[in-house]
């Protein structure tokens, strides 16, 4: 029997997942939250073996796994060849991709979804004041209730990605993942989301995973009485500056132009004593050895440059759509979006998207659902008239 440690954090998605994936393969394992205080020796000894300052690392009989690397689980627990052919396959497992599960198998669609996480970007929402039935939640818990209400429901889910889609002559689609499994489906629904935008500077790269996180939620508890600094203006970016600030020593939050999040969350800004705003300014590059160590930002009208102390460095500039698997298989905007009509039809037919991935404008968790419910009430009815 393998020894498998889980190195998390409470509020960690990912986290979350790889535990989830472990369970649902019966496979024991211990777990040890690094988040809490009294376990500083633990957290100490997750970077040490690792390099990272980041959750999740797994330790399977002395091999480190970083994050929710689901295509070196399955080389390692092997893989249930799950292929076959389905009425609806959803790629994207956020609240489009889940909504539309429900909503399909509701009306008795053979139904599979494909995502390589659960919940996407929602996950990782600090807090989320505006979905109706709820006065406050997280968005990981939000999620949580979203997949519990999916496996009430006759809904087949493959925690794999989505490499290519091709449509058959017979008006059916050919879909292929990243573990080599096939599947064949009738009708498809996209609801892939999208994945963080990064900053293109030097030290990215090399940093990311060593103080450079893009999920606060998964390791925010590891800057407890550090500093760090946070790059954006929007929504995420504050919502992660007032959190950080409960946590962190020095919060930095670093404007190139001006702050844009909701009037709710700016005047929150106002009483953090250990917030210093820098407007204005851009990352120019990051800096450390081992980890991250310092942030040199630049004025973007006079050119001048400051080097910030930093022992982390949260980016929150943005999202990509995750759409490099369709090739040019759909008409996409200019920002690499699907384009739907109102009903989220494509210009494929057979073939519909949902939530953040699409050009619709609003881009909100309860929008998403709704579109999910939209796209699944669209295939039943083109399903129909193929009968």
């Amino acid at each position: 029997m393998s020894d498998i440690i889980v190195y998390s954090t409470e509020r960690c998605p990912y986290c979350a997942m790889v535990k989830a994936y472990l369970n649902k393969k019966n496979i024991s394992y211990s777990v040890i939250d690094v988040g809490r205080p009294e376990n500083i020796n633990d957290a100490k000894e997750m970077i040490r073996i690792s390099g990272q300052r980041g959750v999740p690392v797994t330790v399977i009989d002395g091999e480190v796994i970083i994050g929710f690397d689901t295509a070196r689980f399955n080389e390692i627990f092997g893989i249930e060849d799950a292929g076959g052919a389905y009425d609806l396959v959803i790629i994207g497992a956020g609240p489009a991709g889940l909504t539309a599960a429900v909503y399909a198998a509701r009306k008795l669609l053979s139904t599979l979804v494909i995502s390589e996480n659960i919940g996407g970007q929602s996950n990782e929402s600090w807090a989320i004041e505006n979905y109706m039935g709820y006065l406050m939640i997280t968005g990981s818990d939000l999620m949580a209730k979203f997949e519990e209400q999916v496996h009430t429901q006759s809904v087949n889910l493959e925690l794999d990605r989505v490499s290519r889609i091709e449509a058959m002559g017979d008006g059916r689609f050919h879909i292929r993942t990243e573990s080599d499994q096939a599947f064949i489906a009738r009708s498809v629904i996209i609801a892939s989301g999208k994945h963080p935008r990064m900053l293109g500077v030097e030290g990215e790269e090399k940093f990311l995973g060593k103080g450079l996180s893009i999920c606060s939620t998964c390791d925010g508890p590891l800057y407890r009485n550090k500093t760090v600094v946070i790059v954006g203006g929007g929504n995420s970016a504050v919502q992660t500056t007032i959190e950080m600030a409960k946590i962190a020593m020095d919060v930095h939050l670093i404007v190139r132009s001006s702050i844009r999040a909701d009037e709710v969350f700016e005047r929150q800004l106002e009483d953090l004593e250990n917030l210093s705003i820098h407007t204005g300014y851009d990352v120019a590059r990051i800096g450390g050895d081992k980890f991250v160590r310092s942030v040199v930002i630049r004025n973007r009208e006079s050119g001048e440059e400051k080097t910030l102390p930093a022992d982390g460095v949260f980016i929150e500039i943005g999202l990509i759509p995750n759409t490099g698997f369709l090739n040019g298989f759909l008409e996409m905007n200019d920002q690499g979006e699907i384009v739907v009509d109102p009903n989220c039809h494509t210009t494929v037919p057979g073939i519909f998207a949902a939530g953040d991935v699409t050009a619709i404008k609003g881009k909100q968790i309860i929008i998403a659902a709704g579109e999910g419910a939209k796209a699944a009430l669209e295939a039943h009815e083109y399903l129909m008239t193929k009968e």
